[in-house]
């Protein structure tokens, strides 16, 4: 059979009719499940263990036999590896949609851990492997997941190699705002619950420095900081400019 199409090749898994939670969650038109046919939907329930991460609490950890994959339906993380002499290294804040766990190999290569209280559905990750090969437009969902995050990873080692803070900063508010208003955010406001000390694990930078950036940027009329995470983009178009470099 060939992969068009959400048909789905046959298997035991049988059709949901009854009301699904999954059908009326707010992540689900921008995560993995979009990709689950309607009248399947409720089989996502079926296999879904749904918890909630305090703010704090780790619910991945490196090292760990990878044996479930994660989707995040509400609030904000941060993905981190330990290096031998225990500094940290953020590698990604993730949020509404971001689905997690799918390790290259039997262990988890990172840390996942609420910056925010954090809804997630667990599931499986031999049931989800037989689910992906019953549904090819799942399958495509997965490869597309795994080609962004090659490209952000791209991204991550030009912004850490070669832009200066100043330009990292720039890169990583326009970042939030993109990805805020793929999920619906308005305007050029973002939200960043993570503190500075995080932000500058996730760019290379000190704590000092980031904080030194953000006030220059509001000094010079680039941004308006409102309240302890709220940023507005006040001339996004310098704001750019610093991001590409071209200042």
């Amino acid at each position: 059979m060939s992969d068009t199409g959400n048909k789905r090749q046959p298997s035991t898994v049988a059709t949901h009719t009854e009301p699904s939670q999954c059908a009326a969650c707010a992540a689900r038109q921008v995560s993995l499940c979009q990709a689950m046919p309607s009248e399947d939907i409720a089989l996502l329930d079926e296999l879904a263990a749904k918890h909630t991460a305090a703010k704090g609490q780790t619910f991945i950890s490196e090292g760990d036999d990878a044996v479930s994959l994660f989707n995040i339906t509400a609030g904000t993380a941060k993905i981190y590896k330990l290096l031998g002499d225990g500094r940290r290294q953020i590698i990604g804040f993730l949020s509404v949609g971001d689905f997690l766990g799918l390790a290259p190999g039997s262990r988890y290569p990172f840390t996942a851990e609420a910056i925010t209280p954090v809804r997630y559905c667990q599931f499986k990750r031999t049931r989800m492997e037989q689910v992906f090969t019953e549904y090819p437009a799942m399958r495509r969902k997965i490869l597309e997941i795994a080609s962004n995050e090659l490209a952000e990873a791209q991204e991550q080692m030009l912004l850490l190699g070669r832009k200066t803070a100043k330009e990292k900063i720039a890169s990583f508010l326009l970042g939030r705002v993109r990805r805020a208003q793929r999920l619906g955010g308005g305007g050029n406001s973002v939200d960043l619950p993570m503190s500075r000390h995080d932000i500058g694990d996730f760019l290379g930078l000190t704590t000092e420095t980031v904080s030194r950036c953000f006030t220059s940027m509001k000094n010079d009329n680039i941004i308006k900081l409102d309240g302890a995470s709220l940023v507005r983009l006040v001339d996004k178009a310098q704001l750019e400019q610093l991001a590409s470099g071209n200042h």
